[in-house]
């Protein structure tokens, strides 16, 4: 009887032990998928077989435990694609998700892996590991979409990686909308986000948590040990926008934007490490709106941003503000930070705009100044001494410094006795990593600052404290980022090297044919002669066009329809054309993008060549964008206009090209403008375009301009016009410049060709 008893409990316990451990289900097609998920009970694995799985929308739903999840995974990580239009919907609780790759395809709903199913099936303790989201775009690029939603509480993602979005919405939203989605403790770790393009207009965001209606509620999202790779969509890589949230030992790796706290309150900016270079002028660092937050042990090399984009902006904000403008800076504590070779890098007051009050309503005057905000601890350090390493837009009366270390004399007008200049000397550890010789022991004791324990690196700093981020001994293994300890284990973002080809052509067959068969890449050369290309030529990959003998250029005539270009800017199309003769008949277009389906940035190069006879030498149709637009000792001449980047006319903040360089060139007998370049609605989230007009010779053009405007630069941000020569031109006025952002001509010689005007602060349509 004893031994019975005995083998009944021992039976009893085995079968509970294999009901944890669960079955595992093996699926092949969606019908299979789903009655699996519908069977599935805690402890069960569904796998779905190698292969594409295509046009497939995934609801997983189900209640797993904490020790015995229900688990949907790919036969092997990265080997189950998810392609077409499809997206994966998780609601339930202690669910798991891994191994999934989504590419070569977009989401039909508003987002790619969405954390609820609908407003009733919300997910709670589940996680998303090890996967993967690659260009999974929409195909325009103003179709707004969020690649993942998190909403329910303590969900997860982890070791994933995520990279290319290309149109319109932040990669990642953090929802807050209802009780049941507050105070959700979610988990952004030990993910690689980006490259992020840049997108050309608002709502590019990498990561959102929260959002104005909702910005005042408590989130508690925690974002670490994340990579953040050249996210360069818009100003703001993470946008805060709720309460008590933290950002720990992340990297944010050349990203054209900051670390904004946008909104929300008691945020937490802890041991993160900004890395720009000498290439741009737009990457940032953070960026602080509101009250309370922690901004501790972060450092930031070569970031040379300016005033949203510095490496620390500190705002000024609305007096009683609305919820979604900006709230004044208050008790924000910023203690033990390291500034390298950075370019003004504490910038105070930022967007300060009392003098546009002419033609900005009340509520976007931002004339609260910071207040009752403790800077302490930290190091700015310059190899070549900045002596303005602070700018103050206002008053700085409610900002303590104390107990801050410069390498160089502090010529700005904010000076405090907590601000001082000494002798500091720092090591090279790496390319980016500077550690001090020595710790400067001299230190503020603020309230609670005996909280802050550790470093940068999470060294301890009971033993051995000192100012800046960093305290010693370092290890040298620290100056390395390893890419591999981020995101997806099986996934490489590193481009294919591409293999540089020449193919020669003699006839205008032969040239259709090589672009045809070209990969990218691919260089094209003409022999001498006249190709009649009769058809558009469509560029979607990289391609050089070029003539085999600089001093003996192909001509190449088009005679395709009328509107219609010679070459036809597909998404992601990348042309150089240089040292050709280009021909049109008046009708049509030399370069026009597609008019749909543009859902990623071309890019224009032409060199040493001769245009004319066009109606138009570019059009860019609307929901179409240029990252880099270059004309470079080029003739364009005899063409009814230039180059229109003028159809983004919504006023949104959105504009058809970031770069536009046009360089040691001429233009000659253009009947309209030679350029129009456009972006409409008061928004400070992006680069807001770029033109550098340059050494140019501008003859006998704008005859028949409406506006009286030779260069139309309307609202676009960064414009400089230099070292021209204009002559001849019947117009009013060669460009209309904006002199809020300093636009000023230098260097021009003017002949009968009108002026410039400049208008100081810009009337734009109110975007929010």
């Amino acid at each position: 009887m004893r031994n019975l008893l005995f083998f009944c409990v021992v039976l009893t316990l085995f079968s509970f032990g294999k009901k944890e451990i669960g079955n595992t289900i093996k699926v092949n097609n969606q019908e299979e998928l789903k009655s699996a998920v519908k069977n599935a009970v805690a402890g069960d694995e569904i796998i779905l077989a190698n292969g594409v799985w295509k046009d497939v929308q995934i609801k997983f739903y189900g209640k797993g435990t904490k020790d015995a999840p229900i688990v949907l995974r790919a036969e092997t990580s990265g080997k189950v694609t998810i392609e077409g239009v499809s997206d994966l919907k998780i609601g339930g609780t202690y669910l798991e998700v891994r191994g999934l790759y989504f590419k070569n395809g977009y989401t039909p709903s508003n987002s790619v892996i969405d954390f609820r199913i609908d407003s009733k099936t919300i997910a709670n303790n589940c996680k998303v590991l090890d996967c993967v989201i690659e260009d999974f775009t929409q195909l325009n690029r103003n179709k707004e979409d969020h690649w993942i939603e998190f909403w329910g509480r303590h969900n997860q993602l982890d070791h994933c990686s995520v990279t290319g979005k290309s149109n319109s919405g932040p990669t990642i939203l953090v929802a807050l909308k209802g009780n049941e989605h507050i105070n959700n403790y979610h988990q952004i770790t030990n993910n690689h986000f980006g490259p992020r393009p840049r997108k050309g207009g608002p709502h590019g965001e990498t990561l959102q948590i929260g959002d104005s209606n909702t910005s005042m509620a408590p989130s508690y999202t925690n974002v670490a040990n994340n990579l953040f790779e050249r996210c360069d969509g818009e100003v703001e890589i993470i946008s805060n926008k709720s309460n008590n949230n933290e950002y720990r030992n992340n990297i944010f790796y050349k990203c054209e934007g900051s670390l904004v706290l946008r909104h929300g309150n008691y945020c937490t900016i802890d041991g993160n490490i900004f890395i720009g270079d000498d290439n741009s002028e737009f990457m940032g660092g953070i960026r602080v709106i509101n009250t309370g937050h922690l901004i501790i042990n972060n450092y930031f090399y070569k970031i040379k941003g300016k005033e949203f984009r510095s490496a620390l902006a500190v705002m000024n904000g609305v007096p009683k503000s609305p919820q979604n403008r900006y709230n004044q800076v208050t008790d924000a504590v910023v203690a033990y930070n390291t500034f390298v070779d950075c370019k003004t890098p504490w910038q105070f007051s930022v967007g300060a705009n009392m003098d546009k009050s002419d033609v900005l309503p009340a509520q976007e005057i931002r004339s609260a100044r910071p207040d009752r905000m403790i800077v302490a601890n930290n190091i700015i350090f310059n190899h070549q001494g900045d002596e303005f390493p602070i700018k103050a837009y206002d008053k700085v009366d409610g900002v303590l410094f104390k107990n801050n270390f410069i390498n160089s004399v502090n010529k700005s007008d904010v000076k405090s006795d907590g601000l001082k200049t000494q002798n500091l000397a720092m090591t090279k550890l790496s390319d980016w990593l500077y550690i001090p010789t020595v710790d400067q022991k001299e230190l503020y004791a603020g309230f609670e600052f005996e909280n802050i324990k550790k470093d940068v690196f999470s060294n301890s700093r009971a033993a051995a404290n000192g100012t800046g981020a960093i305290v010693l001994p370092v290890d040298k293994s620290k100056g390395t980022i390893n890419k591999k300890a981020y995101g997806a284990h099986w996934f490489s973002d590193e481009a294919v090297k591409e293999t540089s080809k020449t193919i020669r052509v003699a006839s205008e067959n032969e040239l259709t044919e090589a672009l045809d068969k070209a990969t990218s890449g691919t260089v094209i050369e003409l022999k001498k002669g006249i190709y009649k290309i009769a058809a558009s030529l469509t560029i979607d990959k990289k391609i050089t066009i070029k003539s085999k003998d600089q001093k003996k250029r192909a001509t190449v005539e088009y005679s395709g329809q009328a509107n219609t270009p010679t070459f036809l800017m597909g998404a992601g199309g990348n042309l150089t054309l240089e040292n050709i003769i280009l021909k049109g008949e008046k009708n049509q277009h030399a370069f026009a993008t597609k008019e749909k389906e543009m859902f990623s940035a071309y890019n224009l190069k032409v060199k040493n060549t001769e245009i004319s006879d066009f109606d138009g030498v570019l059009n860019a149709y609307k929901d179409s964008f240029a990252d880099t637009i270059s004309i470079d000792n080029s003739v364009i001449k005899n063409c009814k206009r230039g180059l229109k980047l003028a159809d983004e006319n919504d006023d949104l903040g959105e504009y058809n090209a970031e770069f536009v360089y046009i360089t040691n060139s001429k233009f000659e007998n253009v009947q309209s403008n030679i350029l129009d370049y456009y972006r409409g609605g008061y928004d400070e989230s992006t680069i807001g375009g770029n033109l550098v007009f340059h050494n140019n010779t501008v003859a006998n053009c704008g005859k028949e301009e409406k506006s009286g405007i030779l260069i139309k630069t309307q609202g676009i941000v960064n414009v400089a016009i230099s070292k021209n020569n204009f002559l001849n031109n019947p117009i009013k006025y060669i460009a209309v410049l904006w002199g809020e952002k300093n636009q000023q001509p230098k260097e021009n010689t003017i002949t009968n060709s009108g002026e410039f005007k400049t208008e100081q602060n810009l009337k734009q349509k109110m975007m929010y």
